[in-house]
C-alpha cells in the first residue's frame, strides 16, 4: 500500500496562508513575521532550504504588504523554484555583503516581530543591531496555533499517513518478536513505515519488558522475551504530513494485571477521545484520560501530557495538558495518547491520532485497541 500521489499545493494555496499568517501576526499586535529555514518555511512557501545553513535566508510577512523572501544570491535559483515563489517576491544577497542591510528596509524599524523558534541566534542579533528599535517574539510565544487547523487538503494527506502507519502496525504484528533485539524489530517497523510510503521516519520506540515504563525509550540491544510487554510507538512523514501511533503488545498470554493495565488505558484512551469537540479546551482531554487512570489508583504512573499536535512536523501545537485553555477547532489534528508506566516492570501506552470535527472527533488510526499476543 502506497497509495497514490496526492496533487501537490498550489502557489494560491501558499499565498492564502501567508495571508493568514499576516492577518494573524497583525490581531496579534505583530508588525510582522520573520520566518527561518525549518516547518514553519515549508508550510508558507514549499521552499526547503538547508536548515544548518549559515547564509541567512528569510520570509518576512506584514499584513497589507506583499510577501518578500530574502535568499543568498547562490540559492535564489532553487528559491524561484518553490510551489510557492509565484506569490512571493525574492531579495537576493551576495556574499560579502550584509545580509541585515538588505532585510532592514523591510521591517518597522519599531515594530515587534514573531521569529521562528528555530532563527539562528546570530541571525537574531545581527537584525537587533541593524534595527536597535526592533524587539522579537518566537512564533510558539506570538502564534502557537499558526499551523494548528488544518484544511481538507492537509487532513487528507494525515490520515493517509494514519493509514500507512496502520499498515505497517498490521505487518508488524506478525513478525516474531521473542529472541529479538528491540533495536531488530525497531528496523522492521521502520522498513515498514518506508515501503508504505514515508519518506521519512522520525522514531520506531520498541519498549520491552521494563524498557516500557521509559515513554522515549531508544530501541536498544535487549532481547525480547516471552512474557514480555511491548510498547511500539513509530512514526514520521509521508508526503510532508506527519504520522504517529502507539500500540502495546504482548509476547504470549498476559498475566491478570498486565491485562487489567492494558484494559484501563484503553478506557482512558477512549475517555480522551469522546471528550474531543469544538469549544472544549485542550486540557478537557487531557483530564478526562487522567481521570480513568487516577480513579483506578495508578494517576502517579501516567507521567505525561495526554497529547501533541501534528502536521508538516510530528510534534506541535495544540498540546492537550492541564492550563492549557485554547479552545478545539474543527480540523485541530493531534494524538491521543495516555500511558501507565511502572518502573522495573513493564508499561503501556495507546496512541491515534484525532481530528477535531463539526460535532467530534475522527480517528486516524484505525487498528485495534485490544491486546495484541505476539510470538
Amino acid at each position: 500500500m502506497t497509495g497514490s500521489t496526492p496533487a501537490p499545493f498550489t502557489a494560491d494555496d501558499y499565498r492564502a496562508r501567508m495571508e493568514r499568517a499576516a492577518r494573524a501576526a497583525a490581531d496579534a499586535g505583530l508588525a510582522g513575521l520573520l520566518v527561518a529555514p525549518g516547518p514553519d518555511l515549508v508550510w508558507l512557501t514549499g521552499y526547503a532550504p538547508p536548515a544548518d545553513t549559515e547564509r541567512l535566508t528569510l520570509l518576512v510577512l506584514a499584513a497589507g504588504r506583499d510577501p518578500v523572501l530574502v535568499v543568498p544570491t547562490l540559492e535564489a535559483p532553487d528559491a524561484a523554484k518553490a510551489a510557492g515563489a509565484p506569490a512571493l517576491t525574492l531579495r537576493d544577497w551576495t556574499d560579502g555583503k550584509d545580509p541585515y542591510a538588505v532585510t532592514a528596509p523591510l521591517l518597522d524599524d519599531r515594530g515587534r516581530f514573531g521569529i521562528s523558534d528555530n532563527a539562528w541566534a546570530m541571525h537574531l542579533l545581527g537584525l537587533q543591531r541593524t534595527l536597535p528599535g526592533t524587539s522579537y517574539a518566537s512564533l510558539t510565544e506570538a502564534l502557537p496555533m499558526l499551523r494548528a487547523v488544518k484544511d481538507a487538503a492537509e487532513l487528507e494527506l494525515l490520515a493517509a499517513a494514519g493509514a500507512a502507519a496502520d499498515a505497517a502496525f498490521e505487518e508488524i504484528r506478525k513478525v516474531r518478536f521473542a529472541g529479538r533485539r528491540e533495536s531488530d524489530v525497531a528496523a522492521d517497523l521502520a522498513g515498514l513505515l518506508r515501503r508504505f510510503g514515508h519518506s521519512q521516519v522520525d522514531f520506531t520506540i520498541v519498549a520491552s519488558g521494563p524498557n516500557g515504563a521509559n515513554p522515549h525509550h531508544e530501541a536498544g540491544d535487549r532481547v525480547i522475551a516471552h512474557g514480555d510487554m511491548v510498547v511500539l510507538d513509530f512514526g514520521g512523514l509521508r508526503h510532508g504530513y506527519g504520522s504517529d501511533t502507539s500500540r502495546t503488545v504482548h509476547v504470549g498470554e498476559p498475566t491478570d494485571e498486565e491485562r487489567r493495565v492494558h484494559d484501563l488505558v484503553r478506557e482512558a484512551q477512549e475517555a480522551g477521545f469522546r471528550a474531543v469537540r469544538p469549544g472544549v479546551a485542550c486540557q478537557e482531554v487531557d483530564r478526562a484520560a487522567r481521570a480513568v487512570i487516577a480513579d483506578a489508583g495508578y494517576g502517579e504512573y501516567f507521567i505525561h501530557r495526554t497529547g501533541h499536535g501534528i502536521g508538516v512536523t510530528t510534534h506541535e501545537p495544540p498540546y492537550l495538558i492541564e492550563g492549557e485553555e485554547r479552545p478545539l477547532v474543527p480540523g485541530m489534528c493531534f494524538s491521543v495518547e495516555p500511558g501507565v508506566y511502572l518502573p522495573g516492570r513493564f508499561g503501556v501506552r495507546i496512541e491515534d491520532i484525532v481530528t477535531v470535527t463539526e460535532d467530534g472527533g475522527r480517528r486516524l488510526n484505525d487498528t485495534t485497541r485490544e491486546m495484541v499476543i505476539v510470538d
